[in-house]
C-alpha cells in the first residue's frame, strides 16, 4: 500500500529578505523557520534550510534501506549512525552530498559493511529519487 507524506510551505516577501515555515503535516512533529540566509550563511541558527531538510530525509532513509539490507543477510546492526551533508552552491543548486556512516554490526568485516553500504546508497528511495545529483560515501565501521 503507497503512502502519501505532506509537508507544506508559506513564503512571505523577496527571495533575499523574505522568509517563511515549513509544516510537517502528516506527524504534526513541528514547524521550521527557512530563509535564504539559512541556504547560504553557516552562522544562521534557529532556521533551516531545504538542504537541511534533504540531508535529514537521506540520512534517515539511508540507514533504513541500510539496516534492513544487513537483517535481510542475517546480521542486523546494532547500531548505525548517518550523517549527509547537503552542498548547496548558489546560482547552481544543490552540486552534492555526502553520506557519512559509522556501524557496529557483529559478525561482519569491515569490507563487508561497506559493500552492503554502497547498496544502500544505490538503493535507498530518496538517493534513487536524486539521481542527479552527485552522491559520495564515506564508511566507517566499529567492531
Amino acid at each position: 500500500m503507497a503512502a502519501t507524506r505532506t509537508a507544506k510551505a508559506h513564503w512571505e516577501g523577496s527571495l533575499l529578505e523574505g522568509g517563511g515555515q515549513v509544516n510537517l503535516e502528516s506527524s504534526g512533529l513541528g514547524s521550521f523557520d527557512v530563509t535564504w540566509a539559512a541556504r547560504t550563511e553557516p552562522e544562521a541558527s534557529g532556521r533551516t534550510s531545504p538542504e537541511e531538510l534533504l540531508g535529514a530525509a537521506h540520512s534517515a532513509c539511508f540507514s533504513m534501506a541500510l539496516s534492513h539490507a544487513l537483517a535481510q543477510a542475517g546480521n542486523p546492526p546494532a547500531s548505525l549512525d548517518t550523517q549527509a551533508d547537503v552542498t548547496f552552491q548558489p546560482g547552481e543548486g544543490i552540486t552534492g552530498i555526502k553520506l557519512s556512516v559509522n556501524g557496529n554490526v557483529p559478525g561482519l568485516t569491515a569490507d563487508e559493511f561497506a559493500e552492503f553500504a554502497e547498496g544502500a546508497k544505490k538503493n535507498c528511495p530518496v538517493s534513487q529519487a536524486l539521481t542527479g545529483t552527485t552522491i559520495t560515501l564515506d564508511v566507517t565501521f566499529t567492531a
